[in-house]
């Protein structure tokens, strides 16, 4: 018995959701309309913090189509958090502490969301107001978060390797909030039929969603359902259950029909989380070749009062990246009064690696020597700290084969040498990594008697395209059209063992399930033909039966399964398959690139412009060609906003100064620069039988400090505070 994989693997697929989605068939969170339903609009806090004195809800509960109207003077009730929960460490309308500007104060219920709308309006509140932390200013100094270190024999600390170093680089680095913006606006709509409950919201983790809810409610986790089919968007901020949908949950409860909850785009620039702000300092010290001899980075991140993501940018960045006998690593977190802060697409490596790579770029000024021959001197083979190798990596052919797509050797060494016209023009690169990771992970393979197979698991699709990674992966492993595949996401009533949709991690820890799970069906298949009385391989040794290709043969007679399922009378057989990654692995797993670009600044505005963007990665084993260009694009056209566009600084009185999709900029076609992208095709041999690393976020990091670099080079300034706008160059 043998499977016969036809060479789906790698090529151009379409994505097997995309004709529903382009139809507009594909229903998301907010496209639910169940019976009798309900609809919600959130209150929130208008002051950073305090407490709530009083709530006037008359004139509320006396507009038209209201049915009810909550407070922390009327909750609804929610247990607590618990540690293991992430997101807000507080449950909402349970005090009256505000703990930041935005907080959900109250929930106003009505018949139609436009009287929801202009009834919560209505809604007034007094507080008693306490100062603000605001910025990282106020909170300094941050709490430390434990220190990485490793010193050379006889090295005292990393002080005296910076100050016995022939050459030193000092950098200091910080960027303000950044907001994920989705497509998709956060909502939820929640179904309760006698004490089961059905909630459709966006979720990248539907299993974890659904025992988040029903921990929080007090519920049965058997009793709740979490769909999430279609999700628009998630980039981390989706991973946790926010304080909007357990809101809308419990009114639906105790309210006795379906509620609807869906948040305006300024109210998911507060009730949801975004990244936190960070101010990093890198200090190298080398040879006067650029060998490094001794690295330090120090850090500084925003972890709001009311709970959120630790920022811990050196982790993963400076850590591992360059060989060194001497690294420090310093991280902080400094509390403030601040909306919450959670994970967004590589949250600690992006602002991490800017920090790294502008510095080493300042090492590159400061020695002489090309960066891209820099980072091929201080090249690490294995982890600086901890000693392990990395499982399968190929930086330097990045590095080659993208100075050589790009041009690199055309460069002029010396800044500001070339122009076009009113523009100066400048090129620069920088080194990226992510760690790679697999999950625990779970899939159920079936066979139908209507001729289609289908591969199911408990993930979900942001957009990334989980469905045509199952899809493929299933009809590679089958040896069927992709076209006769179903792939089922987005439910956490699939398989246990979902994998949440993070980290970059959904095809590395899927794939190996799926081909689990198909080697299972199979063998069920196979199994089923020789016990069932009624099949034509009755009676056969199994070993004599093999599958190849949709069929069962065996001395001569080759059936499809379509056909053999009909003749024993059976509608499916199906397997689940599942996988759990060796833990105490001795490699490092991350996913390496290097990108390259031209920006071009104008000499009399100080308007910035990337022209071009070359970028070459390593990451393991590609499914589908298309989507990986398609998400790597994605990735660096979000760099782009990072560079030049993205920030949301934070008012003394609490209030986010750019919440609002007019103010808080992000990159449009007009911002977009020519992209290639390339990719090296080297399976990792160790993270998988498969070979496939994460790609989903490896493409954002280090765009940021490629343009940075870029525009010292045609300009001579240096601006070390993100984004990097033109009055930062005049």
């Amino acid at each position: 018995m043998t499977t016969s994989p036809i060479g789906r693997i790698g090529r151009e697929t379409d994505r097997v959701d995309g004709p529903l989605k382009a139809a507009g068939g594909a229903r998301y969170a907010a496209d639910h309309q169940p019976e009798g339903l309900l609809h919600a609009h959130l209150v929130q806090a208008t002051v950073g913090r305090g407490s709530v004195r009083r709530v006037d809800v008359s004139r509320a509960e006396a507009a038209p189509g209201v049915v009810a109207v909550f407070t922390p003077f009327r909750p609804l009730p929610l247990n607590p958090p618990s540690p293991q929960q992430s997101g807000e460490n507080y449950s909402a309308l349970q005090d009256t502490a505000v703990r930041f500007r935005g907080q959900v104060i109250g929930l106003v219920v009505a018949d139609t969301p436009e009287r929801a709308r202009d009834a919560a309006a209505l809604v007034s509140a007094d507080y008693a107001v306490t100062p603000s932390r605001t910025s990282l200013a106020d909170g300094s100094p941050g709490v430390a978060q434990g220190v990485v270190q490793k010193l050379a024999d006889g090295v005292p600390s990393i002080d005296a390797a910076l100050a016995a170093s022939p050459v030193t680089v000092t950098t200091s680095v910080s960027q303000h909030a950044q907001h994920h913006i989705a497509m998709e606006p956060h909502a939820t709509t929640a179904v309760w039929v006698d004490d089961h409950l059905t909630v459709y919201t966006g979720a990248q983790a539907p299993q974890r969603a659904a025992a988040t809810i029903a921990a929080r409610l007090g519920v049965d986790p058997a009793k709740v359902r979490v769909l999430c089919r279609y999700t628009g968007g998630g980039f981390g901020q989706r991973s946790p259950v926010w304080n909007e949908a357990l809101l809308c949950a419990a009114a639906a409860r105790a309210l006795g029909r379906p509620v609807k909850v869906v948040l305006s785009r300024e109210q998911v620039f507060t009730a949801i989380g975004h990244r936190g702000a960070v101010r990093q300092t890198i200090r190298l010290g080398a040879d006067t070749d650029g060998r490094l001899l001794a690295l330090s980075h120090e850090s500084d991140g925003e972890l709001p009062a009311a709970g959120g993501w630790q920022m811990m940018p050196g982790r993963d960045t400076s850590a591992v990246m360059y060989r060194t006998p001497n690294i420090r690593i310093d991280q902080r977190l400094v509390t403030l009064d601040t909306p919450p802060t959670w994970s967004m697409r590589a949250p600690a490596e992006a602002p991490g690696m800017f920090a790294l790579e502008t510095a080493m770029d300042e090492l590159s000024v400061r020695t002489g020597v090309d960066p891209v021959e820099l980072r091929l001197r201080n090249h690490a083979t294995e982890d600086p700290v901890e000693g392990r190798p990395f499982s399968s990596k190929h930086l330097e052919e990045c590095y080659r084969v993208g100075a050589e797509r790009f041009g690199w050797s055309g460069r002029r060494a010396r800044p500001r040498s070339r122009t076009d016209g009113d523009w100066l023009v400048g090129t620069g690169m920088a080194s990226a990594i992510y760690p790679a990771w697999r999950q625990s992970a779970t899939a159920r393979v079936r066979f139908g008697d209507d001729g289609r197979v289908t591969v199911s698991s408990a993930t979900s699709d942001l957009g990334t395209g989980s469905f045509t990674v199952l899809a493929v992966v299933g009809a590679d492993e089958l040896g069927v059209p992709v076209g006769s595949v179903d792939a089922e996401v987005g439910d956490s009533a699939l398989p246990p063992g979902g994998v949440g949709a993070y980290g970059s991690s959904v095809t590395t820890s899927t794939v190996p399930a799926v081909q689990a799970a198909c080697r299972a069906a199979v063998e069920a298949l196979v199994r089923a033909a020789v016990e069932n009385p009624r099949s034509p391989f009755a009676g056969l040794d199994p070993a004599a039966v093999r599958y190849r290709r949709g069929r069962v043969e065996a001395r001569g007679r080759s059936v499809d399964f379509r056909t053999l399922l009909h003749a024993m009378g059976v509608p499916l057989v199906e397997a689940v398959g599942a996988t759990d990654p060796n833990t105490t692995s001795p490699y490092r797993f991350h996913c390496f690139g290097a990108h390259f670009c031209e920006v071009r600044v104008h000499r009399l505005t100080g308007e910035p412009r990337v022209a071009r963007f070359t970028s070459v990665f390593d990451v393991g084993r590609v499914v589908n060609a298309k989507a990986a260009r398609s998400q790597l694009r994605g990735s660096i056209i979000w760099g782009v906003g990072h560079a030049l566009l993205e920030a949301d600084p934070i008012e003394p009185d609490g209030r986010f100064a750019a919440a609002t999709m007019a103010d808080y900029l992000v990159p449009v076609h007009a911002d977009t620069p020519e992209i290639d992208v390339h990719w090296l095709d080297h399976p990792d041999p160790h993270i998988s039988e498969f070979g496939a690393r994460g790609l989903g976020e490896i493409g954002l990091v280090s765009v940021a400090a490629a343009i940075g670099n870029a525009v010292f080079d045609a300009t001579g300034t240096r601006v070390h505070d993100l984004p990097i706008t033109l009055d930062k160059l005049l």
